[in-house]
């Protein structure tokens, strides 16, 4: 199988992943915890936009006062808020809004933890900016949620999937690459449920310099590659899968993380959310053959395709990945 099948794919990516971060799960987040006597305690949190909090507020029903949060502080990756409302009546049956969110592609998280009774979390968007706040939410809204998390994070998360697209270039047997995705699989799905439930802890700054090291690793065996010797990377692709996908699940747990899981449900939150992760990395995968296999099909019909073009197209695609990630290990260090 020819490795040009994905050049395509990787002149689009390149045009827009130098226009946003290469690691993202960053909506906005709202927790309302109900107390005593219509005393709510709730915290806000805004996405970074270019060093300012992302334009959208959170409005409680009018019943609460104060019903808008105050200013926000930047806590080095987002803007956040604190405060104590009293709602009377009880927010359960009552509406609140995300202002703003219609005009943002964005997402808001809003858990909402009633005095009794099980936590609810649901998704807002820009389509669906207010939210009619319910005594209870049900295992499928719950598990939809966060499958819909997991599958936006991995196609939002550049450096995972650059990670994947250069499986892809450096491994020609289907065989092989099924076993390799399996592997990465099975690796960060492991990770991601430690260090979700508190049992693994390691800093995310490295974290994700490593991951961006491990995108550079795979870089420089494609441009390694010799026909007459294969590397280890191309006889076994499946051990540098998992023990480079382990270091990913940590990546992903991060951002889990960052949202919450909510305590009723930690079992069906992670798996429904590596559910996610996983299909969002299949519809990348497919996506990159498709492509791929289209246009060897259009340059075998017109006799372009030869040896020489499928090296220089493997030069390219592996100097692109190295520097990409080569840059982004560097800010990533720097970043400490």
């Amino acid at each position: 199988m020819t490795r040009l099948r994905n050049l395509l794919f990787l002149v689009s990516m390149l045009l827009t992943v130098g226009q946003g971060k290469a690691h993202e799960l960053d909506p906005g987040y709202l927790d309302i915890r109900e107390g005593a006597d219509g005393v709510y305690t709730v915290f806000w949190r805004k996405p970074d936009v270019r060093g300012l909090p992302m334009d959208i507020d959170a409005q409680l029903p009018q019943s609460c006062t104060p019903n808008f949060a105050p200013e926000v502080v930047s806590d080095g990756a987002g803007w956040q808020s604190h405060w104590t409302a009293v709602c009377r009546p009880r927010l359960q049956g009552q509406a609140l809004k995300i202002l703003g969110l219609d005009r943002q592609s964005t997402d808001v998280l809003v858990r909402f933890q009633p005095l009794t009774g099980a936590s609810s979390t649901t998704r807002l968007t820009a389509t669906r900016t207010q939210l009619l706040i319910s005594e209870a939410q049900s295992k499928l809204q719950v598990g939809w949620t966060f499958a819909v998390l997991g599958f936006e994070h991995i196609l939002e998360g550049w450096d995972h999937l650059l990670f994947v697209f250069a499986l892809v270039l450096l491994i020609r047997s289907k065989a092989q690459l099924l076993g390799a995705i399996t592997a990465f699989t099975v690796a960060h799905s492991i990770t991601l449920a430690l260090a979700a439930l508190g049992h693994v802890s390691i800093p995310g700054p490295p974290v994700e310099a490593i991951i961006a090291l491990s995108v550079v690793f795979l870089a420089i065996e494609i441009l390694k590659h010799d026909e007459t010797q294969s590397r280890l990377s191309e006889r076994a692709p499946w051990i540098v899968a998992f023990a480079f996908g382990l270091l990913h699940g940590l990546g992903f747990a991060g951002a889990l993380q960052e949202i919450g899981l909510p305590d009723a449900d930690i079992a069906l939150t992670l798996l429904t959310f590596n559910l996610g992760v996983e299909a969002g990395q299949l519809a990348f995968v497919g996506v990159t053959l498709v492509v791929g296999a289209v246009l060897k099909l259009l340059l075998e019909s017109v006799n372009v395709v030869s040896y020489q073009l499928v090296n220089r197209a493997n030069l390219v695609a592996g100097y692109a990945i190295g520097s990409i990630a080569t840059f982004w290990l560097s800010e990533r260090i720097y970043g400490f």
